[in-house]
């Protein structure tokens, strides 16, 4: 059964209305609450409280959701690759920009 992504997305690789190009593909679980949401921004706009990123440390916690095969990898397989390691989809390089949103 599929993992549940919240938010405000626009299609089934969980692109959001914040974040939908081709490369947009990942969803993050968020440390505060356990659901998946496609950004930040969607979780600070549906949630009924504040993110928490996850702690230092947390490299093998399953956290992030690939769209294109939902497979579900460790912070640290997908800090690690530039690519799901499961169906080879490219991720987005520039959600980089907001790994401390959601990795410590």
């Amino acid at each position: 059964m599929r993992p549940v992504v919240l938010g405000p997305t626009v299609d089934e690789q969980t692109r959001c209305i914040h974040y939908r190009t081709p490369l947009d593909i990942i969803a993050v679980r968020f440390a505060c609450c356990g659901r998946y949401y496609p950004c930040h921004l969607c979780h600070d706009r549906t949630a009924d409280h504040p993110s928490r990123p996850w702690p230092a440390g947390a490299g093998d916690v399953r956290a992030v959701l690939c769209g294109a095969c939902w497979t579900e990898l460790t912070v640290a397989e997908y800090q690690g690759a530039g690519r799901c390691p499961a169906c080879a989809a490219a991720f987005n390089p520039r959600c980089a920009l907001h790994s401390s949103i959601y990795f410590g």
